[in-house]
């Protein structure tokens, strides 16, 4: 989400009104992320809240007002991992959406295996890039800026999501033509 650098700006300066209207436009989003991660209601909200005080905190830290969301969106990913290695539970609910040369998987159910529950197996790196990418709709590069890590390396982690993820689901899902998808 593109924001008004002249606000984004003044917020870091240290206006508060600024800062509010920031995290307005950026509350639904955050939130998403955080239920995404935990899909526990109250979980989500603290993970919101906790993204909001770091915010607050730590906004004369930004150094490229441009990259506002981006920053705002690592803390909330940060969080909800930090409350995953806490020792709560993660459960991921992720809509792959339809992507040239990728399988949808929105089929019935066959043998009783659900898109849910392979997500849950996936190594965190792999389940955060894909859901970046299909949950967030970010691009590439996008996503590369919230991970802080080459755009080689999420293109990685989210072919070999997508991967794990048609092997874990191998012959459950049936594409359009029928076909079991191999």
């Amino acid at each position: 989400m593109e924001h008004d650098l002249d606000r984004v700006k003044r917020a870091i300066g240290g206006d508060r009104y600024a800062l509010q209207e920031l995290l307005h436009a950026e509350k639904s989003k955050l939130y998403r992320m955080a239920f995404a991660y935990v899909r526990n209601e109250d979980e989500a909200v603290e993970i919101f809240q906790q993204t909001v005080l770091k915010c607050i905190e730590s906004i004369h830290q930004l150094k490229k007002p441009e990259y506002f969301s981006t920053w705002l969106t690592r803390i909330c990913i940060n969080e909800s991992l930090s409350v995953k290695r806490k020792g709560k539970r993660l459960n991921l609910m992720i809509e792959l959406l339809k992507q040239p040369g990728h399988q949808d998987f929105s089929g019935t159910l066959a043998h009783g295996m659900d898109v849910k529950g392979a997500l849950e197996a996936l190594p965190d790196k792999y389940k955060t890039a894909l859901m970046l990418r299909f949950y967030q709709d970010l691009s590439i590069q996008d996503i590369a800026n919230v991970l802080d890590c080459p755009i080689g390396t999420v293109k990685t982690n989210i072919h070999r999501g997508l991967s794990s993820l048609k092997s874990k689901l191998k012959g459950v899902y049936e594409d359009e033509s029928g076909k079991r998808f191999n």
